[in-house]
C-alpha cells in the first residue's frame, strides 16, 4: 500500500480556531475530513521558559502531495507564530477509506 495518505496534526488555541481551519481547508478540498479533539494539555518552551496551556487537537486527513498547500493555508488561518503543524504517514488502512480521501482531496477545486 502507498504512504502517499497522511494524517495532519495540529494544535490550535480553543476550539473555535480549530474549527475555523477545519472549514476552511475541507471547503478547499485540502483535506478529506478533520477530527477536533479538545481538553489537551500542552507543556513546552516558549521564549526561554517552560509554558502550559490548554490546547484543541485537530486531526486531517489528505495526502502527501496536497501537505505543502495544506500548511501555508493552515498558517494563514492560525493564531500562532509558530503553529505545530506534523503530517504522519498512513502506513495501512481500509482501502476504501483511502480511496475516498483520494477523490475528496482536490485542491484544485474551489480555489
Amino acid at each position: 500500500m502507498s504512504m502517499k495518505h497522511i494524517f495532519v496534526y495540529v494544535t490550535a488555541s480553543n476550539r473555535n480556531e480549530a474549527e475555523t481551519i477545519s472549514e476552511a481547508i475541507i471547503r478547499e478540498r485540502l483535506a478529506a475530513c478533520t477530527n477536533i479533539i479538545e481538553n489537551m494539555s500542552a507543556l513546552f518552551w516558549w521564549e526561554g521558559s517552560v509554558q502550559q496551556e490548554k490546547e484543541v487537537v485537530l486531526v486531517a486527513k489528505t495526502t502527501a502531495d496536497t501537505f505543502p498547500l495544506l500548511s501555508s493555508r493552515i498558517k494563514e488561518l492560525h493564531s500562532y507564530d509558530c503553529p505545530c503543524i506534523v503530517g504522519l504517514p498512513i502506513a495501512m488502512g481500509n482501502t476504501d477509506y483511502l480511496k475516498w480521501i483520494d477523490e475528496e482531496v482536490r485542491p484544485e477545486v474551489d480555489r
